[in-house]
């Protein structure tokens, strides 16, 4: 496994994060995760709650049970696609389909508040197929949690996640990929930011992702993005996800590895897996 530092800006927190016994991930005895309480295999030590695989079996199956000892309430996990690969968490990305048809789009409940922050790692495999792209990793919810092309006008309801994507002349990079109150078309926005900024992703290299969300108040564009990956700052900026105060906070941890897109060019006709280690989710407030 890779060692990654934690990235640390002036508009963040230092994170503190902790390896885990897999073997608390049995005694977990409550539903739902809260990072003010140990209810979950990811220790909670000032509002950081962190969750790796080290010590699960390679090669067998990341099973529903196990995720909710690891995560607490998680819903959308998909047994036949989550493995245990060397310490890490691997996703089999299914051939000819798209969306949670081909991938795995889970949801864990959080506690709510106005400011998070989530570190991991990630990597593709040797032979991964880069296809059009798609979504991946770890990301937040807001209010609603808008995604899948329901953008938030309403105001009442946002998503900060990341997307790998392959343009035509074949470059392959990361991308942030949002919903919020003022995005400029039906899908997520991504402000023409892109990690690496020139050339292409590697495969079989971890990249380090850190990604920051505050709420904003009222109508205000107080809220605020920042998208880090190894080191290197894609975006940064203050934000609007809602107008509906009642529906400002954030809900969710998202989990969400799959193609797509909605045309058939985002599929691929081959397996393909991508692995995640070192989680770290931080409280900030």
């Amino acid at each position: 496994m890779n060692a990654t530092n934690f990235a640390t800006t002036t508009k963040t927190i230092a994170l503190s994060a902790m390896v885990l016994l897999a073997a608390c991930s049995k005694e977990a005895t409550q539903p739902q995760l809260k990072l003010d309480q140990a209810t979950a295999v990811g220790s909670v030590i000032n509002n950081t709650w962190a969750v790796n695989w080290d010590n699960f079996t390679h090669g067998t199956v990341y099973t529903t049970d196990q995720a909710v000892s690891s995560f607490g309430n998680v819903t959308g996990w998909n047994d036949a696609r989550t493995f245990i690969s060397n310490g890490s968490c691997r996703i089999a990305l299914q051939p000819n389909a798209l969306s949670a048809a081909g991938g795995v789009v889970a949801n864990i409940n959080i506690t709510d508040a106005s400011a998070y922050e989530v570190d991991y790692d990630v990597r593709f495999h040797s032979q991964f197929d880069w296809s059009r792209g798609g979504k991946l990793g770890f990301g937040f919810s807001i209010g609603e949690g808008n995604t899948g092309g329901d953008p938030g006008w309403d105001g009442n309801g946002g998503s900060a996640r990341i997307m790998w994507y392959q343009t035509d002349a074949g470059r392959v990079f990361f991308q942030p990929y949002l919903y919020f109150k003022d995005q400029s078309g039906e899908y997520g926005e991504t402000f023409g930011k892109s990690y690496p900024s020139t050339g292409s992703l590697n495969k079989s290299q971890w990249y380090h992702v850190h990604l920051y969300v505050k709420s904003n108040t009222g109508s205000n564009t107080d809220g605020h993005v920042q998208l880090v990956i190894d080191g290197t700052v894609v975006l940064d900026r203050d934000i609007r996800w809602t107008t509906n105060d009642s529906q400002r906070l954030i809900k969710g941890l998202t989990f969400h590895t799959f193609r797509g897109g909605s045309q058939d060019y985002w599929e691929s006709s081959t397996v393909g897996y991508i692995y995640y280690d070192n989680l770290s989710v931080h409280k900030i407030n």
